[in-house]
């Protein structure tokens, strides 16, 4: 084994997996400095504040395979006790050229032509811009008149974000020699020629971000006093630049049908917590005739089919749910209907593109957040052991707020821990719980 340093290896981390990711996966062991991640060869050199700290997620892992996104990634102490600069740029000696092929991680807000061109032309005059999605992301060509100015723009933006936490660019030198643009639209310009065309009306969009071809213009009708998904790049950005399987990003259904339920056990406010990881709530109804089924009303059609997606046949309460979309366009408001269109508790008013990150199947590991800062591991765990065997538990802090995470046997028992305890008030503070994509901690 290498000597033991701050600077944690890892390997094969593919183009879906992003810092956050990462992060997430090291966060338990302690505060992380500084994260390069270094695209072109599928590694990334994470920073522990302490060797302790590295030592620790070392060993752990050491007995339990890390898998981020359904992929193994294997860790080592780094050759470097310390991140410098140059890391950063390590493996990149290509050659410097006019063209620079710019990779954006962490996008979060769409990015245009325009945005790029503000963002680039300070460093001298660009000439071209083409974007396009790839594996690894929504990218970019950007064409200057001179090498120097290419380089320049290399040198002070790489590994900067254009917005405050988020989309980060990621700068390499292209090999090309000249861009071709033949459109002057949202995602190709030639600024030496405009008088260059739009792209036609009718023609195929492009897999863009903020593009109509993911509904940012609001298609669709609104319901209920959300507007129809106007984040749907966003949701793009967050599931690695395409939408998950099965997920149109055209749908306006917004009500669905729950049935399997455990009617001894389920009402509304459960409902409410477990299906608001995915969406706003507008109101539910458990239907009296049928205690066993429920409609649940999202905030948009979007929402609705990532719903569907991630909870069909997850279980709860000894009962695997169905959930399908209802034949009702929406739920009358009535004496037993529970309304949550004003509630505080709907996670999508703010930090929408956050939240979609966190989307995901029920897991047996969920994250608990907005805990009393004098929380303890023994706190947590009284707190939650009536719902299922709790395999493991850390407490950690993060930007100086108390988080912790917290290892159930199975998903089924982490899932009745979400619907009872999520939004518990708890010394003073009120506790939320979402799903983690952790594979262990």
């Amino acid at each position: 084994m290498a000597e033991p340093s701050k600077v944690i290896h890892v390997r094969n981390v593919g183009h879906e997996i992003s810092e956050n990711d990462l992060l997430q996966l090291f966060q338990p062991f302690g505060v992380i400095t500084k994260l390069v991640m270094l695209r072109a060869k599928n590694q990334a050199l994470l920073q522990m504040q302490e060797i302790p700290s590295a030592v620790s997620a070392i060993q752990f892992y050491e007995n339990a395979q890390p898998s981020i996104r359904g992929r193994n990634v294997y860790v080592q102490f780094s050759s470097h006790q310390e991140l410098t600069t140059v890391d950063q740029n390590q493996g990149r000696e290509d050659e410097p050229n006019r063209i620079l092929l710019v990779t954006v991680h962490q996008m979060l807000y769409p990015i245009t032509v325009d945005v790029l061109q503000q963002v680039f032309s300070p460093h001298g005059y660009v000439e071209k811009v083409v974007t396009f999605q790839k594996s690894a992301g929504f990218q970019a060509l950007i064409q200057y008149e001179t090498r120097q100015s290419a380089i320049t723009a290399r040198t002070a933006l790489q590994g900067r974000n254009i917005y405050d936490g988020c989309c980060q660019l990621d700068i390499q030198f292209s090999n090309l020699d000249e861009l071709q643009v033949n459109y002057n639209n949202d995602r190709s310009r030639d600024f030496t020629n405009p008088n260059l065309p739009t792209e036609q009306k009718g023609r195929a969009s492009q897999s863009g971000y903020g593009d109509a071809g993911y509904g940012v213009q609001g298609s669709g009708p609104r319901s209920a006093g959300f507007s129809q998904m106007g984040n749907a790049a966003a949701v793009a950005a967050a599931f690695g630049g395409d939408f998950p399987p099965g997920i149109t990003g055209t749908n306006d259904r917004c009500t669905l049908l729950v049935t399997n339920l455990n009617p001894d056990r389920i009402d509304e406010d459960k409902l409410f917590n477990l299906f608001s990881i995915y969406g706003n709530i507008v109101r539910i109804k458990i239907l009296r005739n049928k205690p066993d089924h429920a409609l649940v009303q999202m905030g948009d059609g979007f929402q609705a089919e990532l719903a569907v997606y991630f909870l069909k046949g997850s279980m709860l309460f000894g009962k695997r749910m169905e959930v399908n979309f209802s034949k009702h366009p929406n739920i009358t408001q009535g004496a037993d209907t529970h309304e949550y269109i004003s509630s505080n508790l709907n996670r999508f008013n703010r930090n929408a593109a956050k939240n979609y990150r966190y989307c995901c199947s029920p897991t047996r590991i969920i994250h608990l957040s907005s805990l009393p800062q004098d929380i303890n591991e023994e706190e947590i765990a009284s707190l939650l052991q009536e719902h299922g065997i709790i395999v493991n538990c850390k407490v950690f802090e993060m930007n100086g707020k108390k988080q912790s995470l917290v290892q159930f046997e199975n998903e089924e028992e982490a899932t009745e821990a979400l619907v009872c305890k999520h939004a518990t008030p708890l010394s003073g503070s009120v506790v939320r719980i979402s799903f983690s994509q952790l594979q262990n901690i």
